[in-house]
């Protein structure tokens, strides 16, 4: 459910209300109980990352980190593809 941020003409309370998207509007000031509440236009407060979304979408170019390379496959030599007899 979205949070809707309201602001009272009367008295210029501000709220923020957790509600349906379906919920009619609140118009009665909790403050003053004048009939004057208002709905603000707000930004987002989130983004959508992840998979699933664009390629395009909020895209960042990341430095690629170097391999290491070595003899070994897991370069601490613990692991038994490591260990030769």
């Amino acid at each position: 459910m979205p949070i809707y941020e309201y602001a009272c003409g009367a008295c210029g309370h501000e709220l923020e209300e957790l509600q349906k998207m379906s919920d009619a509007p609140l118009t009665t000031c909790p403050a003053c109980g004048k009939e004057e509440l208002q709905k603000l236009i707000s930004a987002a407060g989130f983004r959508l990352k992840g998979s699933g979304w664009y390629e395009t979408d909020f895209k960042t170019k990341k430095a690629e980190t170097p391999k290491k390379s070595s003899d070994t496959p897991c370069a601490t030599g613990a692991c038994s593809a490591c260990v030769t007899d």
